[in-house]
């Protein structure tokens, strides 16, 4: 019934979809993914104002990425009184290629600002683009493969596939690398979609699929801080717990966060770990200020802090989705990635002792990112998916 849903909306708002002007012509005739920047930079001073002139509940609103929510025929006016922050393109929303690109096209048409358009695209086991119906698309290696290669340029270039195909749809926003250190061998969540077992060698990839993904106009999302890969629990299922030190996770875990910190990333994602030794309780670090204090303070992360997806049992069979809500804020996170309900977490949060002023905060980083990075219209041609360019550099991995 959903999908029917989605597709029925998605039929009624045919015909917003646009294309990115281009600067030239790759030789192949298809575009060059170098598109002329229409990003709608503002001063901080210009932010200040769009935040003054924001009720409460729509800057909460920006603060939610939600689960590809159906959009009302009055796209328009509902996007205006209930401003998202961002969308995660999962299974139920990418449907074909044209209803995909219409249902993206109209958020960032409709919305007063910019939106995350955002999608776990990682390789291997995660490659969400996958799921269109009517176009092939790369399969990517998973990123242990890739990490065998040692070699950064490959790596870069893969990060380059990786933006352009999911740019076909209008994607602003990948929730990769995953820079979890493989070393734990009965980590199933984890394993190879990690790039292997050293920590310097994570870094060193993680840095470089980052360069291919944001040098081709997409914003790269780091996970799972603090460090998802010495674990043997799925935190979709149950919420894992690693008993160790602040000296023990800075020696190993942390590692690539502090690498591609230094390279200047954009956003990292907070997995649902329980660290004992740090919190004194068994509190997800999602939820936990603790935490993500150390992120921020020890590590000197000033980007976004988003959550990992707040509807999973690591959260929900131990906490209400109201406490979920709360908490997530409450520890630090910018954006609360795939809360239950959108509409009732605003409320949980509007009529809790939050302030309006850690609101602000919040909200401030995210339009300040969002105009700065984000192109209002990230599209490229559908050529560009499963191409034989994107497959010689795939083909590098294996040879």
């Amino acid at each position: 019934m959903k999908k029917i849903i989605i597709a029925l909306v998605l039929f009624l708002l045919v015909g917003c979809s646009s294309t990115s002007e281009v600067v030239s012509k790759k030789t192949t005739g298809k575009e060059s993914n170098k598109v002329v920047s229409n990003k709608e930079t503002k001063k901080d001073d210009e932010i200040d104002k769009i935040i003054e002139s924001m009720s409460l509940e729509q800057k909460i609103a920006q603060m939610l990425v939600l689960e590809c929510p159906v959009i009302p025929t009055n796209a328009e006016e509902y996007l205006k009184e209930t401003p998202i922050g961002g969308i995660i393109l999962m299974r139920e929303c990418i449907t074909s290629f044209e209803e995909t690109k219409n249902y993206v096209s109209n958020f960032q048409k409709n919305s007063p600002y910019p939106v995350i358009i955002s999608i776990d695209h990682e390789g291997g086991s995660v490659q969400r683009l996958g799921y269109l119906s009517d176009v092939s698309v790369s399969d990517i290696p998973f990123m242990y493969n890739v990490g065998k290669k040692n070699d950064s340029s490959l790596t870069h270039d893969i990060g380059k596939v990786l933006a352009e195909e999911v740019r076909t749809i209008g994607v602003n926003v990948d929730f990769a690398p995953d820079i979890d250190i493989f070393s734990n061998p009965r980590n199933k969540a984890i394993g190879k979609r990690s790039f292997g077992e050293d920590a310097s060698l994570v870094s060193t990839m993680g840095v470089s699929l980052a360069k291919g993904l944001e040098g081709n106009n997409v914003i790269s999302c780091f996970k799972h801080f603090p460090g998802h890969g010495d674990t043997d629990v799925d935190s979709h299922v149950s919420f894992p717990i690693i008993n160790k030190s602040l000296d023990e996770l800075n020696s190993l875990e942390f590692v690539p966060f502090k690498e591609v910190i230094n390279a200047g990333a954009k956003m990292i994602m907070v997995g649902h770990i329980a660290l004992p030794a740090i919190t004194g309780d068994d509190t997800p670090s999602s939820l936990s200020k603790s935490v993500i204090d150390v992120l921020k303070n020890d590590l000197d992360y000033k980007g976004l802090v988003i959550s990992d997806g707040l509807n999973m049992g690591a959260l929900t069979k131990i906490y209400s989705n109201e406490e979920i809500a709360i908490k997530a804020v409450e520890a630090g996170n910018d954006l609360l990635l795939m809360p239950l309900d959108g509409v009732k977490t605003i409320e949980y949060i509007k009529n809790s002792s939050i302030s309006e002023e850690r609101i602000n905060e919040s909200v401030r980083k995210i339009l300040k990112f969002k105009y700065k990075y984000l192109n209002n219209d990230n599209f490229l041609d559908g050529s560009y998916l499963n191409s034989e360019e994107h497959k010689q550099i795939i083909n590098r991995v294996y040879n």
